[in-house]
């Protein structure tokens, strides 16, 4: 009995291209979409594309254009995660389309959001009791994996911000309420943690989401250019006293502590105790401040 080529599995090559035709009719259908009014760019009298035109995706995403030209032609090209993530943010992909674009294309996601094994109930459980001081988990690339409320609250609103921009990096260099908190000393504090950024890709240097993260910074934040151009590396250091500037209840001094859950490399417990009276009164303030906030939300929501 014959076998007809129908009936046959695609092989490597044949799914290969299967996926690329896919990403390329994707990406196409995202970018069509999209009016240039949506991402600050003007419509001119002669536009005839519907949504964007693949050389103002290119320009937003920072990639050549005959470069974008060829993913949307299904040409048999590598693509790598940075690029992937530069394109999901110009094509304002939500989660489920973004996910999709790195299966396509045969990637892994290096946003943070997605579920982290660190991260359990009871160690959420802990970090809901110890407030009202301010705690939260991280990893060595600065990476905020789960915090309470009063660490949501310390230095911006870390809820109203998407997944991947809870970064302590990203946020010390480019949000003004968060770089607004860490009062006179920002400069000083944005040259270490970068210093101690450095020391810790080391490890990471072919990893994509290091890489997609440096390549943000360098891309939003003239300031993290130069200073990462010093090639400064200072290693995790113990507790040390920070002072803060909260928008809502002033001048908070705490004594910040670090507790690894694995390897120094890893995953840590950032606690922040207060040093004095008044700082513990102004953080029981900012936790009563966060609540009022939540009860006030869920009766709107119950209406």
């Amino acid at each position: 009995m014959s076998t007809t080529t129908a009936s046959r599995p695609p092989t490597a090559g044949q799914d290969g291209d299967i996926r690329r035709h896919e990403l390329a009719a994707f990406l196409r259908s995202r970018r069509e979409r999209i009016m240039p009014e949506q991402v600050g760019l003007d419509r001119g009298p002669r536009r005839r594309t519907p949504g964007l035109r693949r050389e103002e995706v290119a320009q937003l995403s920072a990639v050549g254009v005959t470069w974008y030209t060829w993913l949307e032609q299904a040409r048999p090209i590598q693509v790598s995660a940075q690029v992937l993530d530069a394109l999901a943010r110009a094509l304002q992909l939500d989660t489920s389309e973004r996910a999709h674009l790195f299966a396509l294309a045969g990637a892994v996601d290096p946003a943070p959001g997605t579920p982290c094994p660190t991260i359990t109930p009871s160690l959420r459980l802990m970090l809901e009791r110890l407030e009202p001081f301010p705690a939260c988990v991280q990893n060595s690339r600065y990476d905020i994996l789960a915090y309470n409320r009063t660490y949501g609250r310390l230095m911006c609103d870390l809820d109203a911000l998407p997944p991947e921009d809870r970064n302590c990096m990203w946020l010390a260099f480019t949000n003004e309420e968060w770089g607004r908190s860490l009062g006179a000393n920002r400069q000083e504090t944005t040259r270490i943690m970068a210093a101690k950024f450095r020391a810790a890709m080391a490890e990471h240097l072919a990893e994509p989401a290091w890489k997609t993260m440096l390549g943000r910074l360098r891309s939003a934040s003239p300031e993290f250019c130069a200073i990462w151009e010093q090639h400064e590396v200072v290693a995790p250091v113990g507790d040390r006293t920070k002072r803060f500037v909260n928008a809502e209840v002033g001048t908070l001094t705490l004594e910040h502590t670090n507790l690894w859950l694995g390897p120094s490399s890893g995953p840590r417990l950032v606690s922040y105790i207060p040093v004095d009276d008044e700082s513990r009164l102004r953080l029981e303030r900012l936790q009563a401040l966060v609540l009022e906030r939540e009860e006030l939300s869920a009766v709107v929501a119950a209406r």
